[in-house]
């Protein structure tokens, strides 16, 4: 197993975004909606970037424990589903079933967000293991699930996350010109 890919930069750099994005929607209870439609328009391209620069390294099927459970899953969908109301729905089209369907395919923000989180918080929790092997076995499944779903859901979800900061009335509220990422 290739442990260098534990400390390599872009694993490292993608460790602290991670770590961010989960810190992030575990605070959620007091933030406003456009607040946080904002703060994630800016923060899922950082993840998808820093994503798209881990190394390539290959699992080795070693067992990485499921820090997140169904429980805290849920909980934080239904509280982005909350603060996001009617803005959670979007219509996908970069779906399998989409070639077999004459209807859109309805999406949920708050369901793509909490994906992403349990892959994100579960890579972190492992890496944080300290653990050589755990930790770049960590990188390669997290690298892995980028390519194969979570990544493709990240830019869908960007887009329906886009959608909602630049033309949602409800969001119209938020100034263009904050500087600060969040609070």
């Amino acid at each position: 197993m290739e442990s260098s890919a534990a400390f390599d930069k872009n694993t490292v750099e993608f460790v602290t975004v991670a770590a961010e994005y989960c810190a992030y929607l575990e605070q959620l209870y007091d933030k406003e909606p456009a607040k946080v439609v904002d703060v994630l328009s800016k923060l899922l391209p950082l993840v998808y970037l820093k994503a798209s620069m881990l190394p390539r390294v290959e699992p080795e099927g070693l067992y990485l424990e499921e820090f997140v459970t169904e429980q805290d899953y849920e909980e934080l969908r239904m509280q982005l589903q909350r603060l996001l109301g009617e803005n959670d729905d979007y219509l996908e089209v970069f779906v399998e079933d989409m070639k077999y369907s004459d209807t859109p395919v309805r999406k949920c923000i708050s369901e793509d967000l909490a994906d992403i989180y349990q892959a994100l918080r579960n890579f972190v929790q492992s890496y944080r293991s300290g653990l050589d092997e755990v930790m770049t076995e960590a990188v390669a499944v997290c690298a892995e699930g980028f390519r194969t779903y979570w990544g493709q859901t990240l830019t869908n979800t960007l887009r329906a996350v886009h959608n909602v900061r630049y033309e949602s009335a409800d969001m119209d509220d938020l100034s263009s010109d904050e500087t600060a990422f969040y609070d």
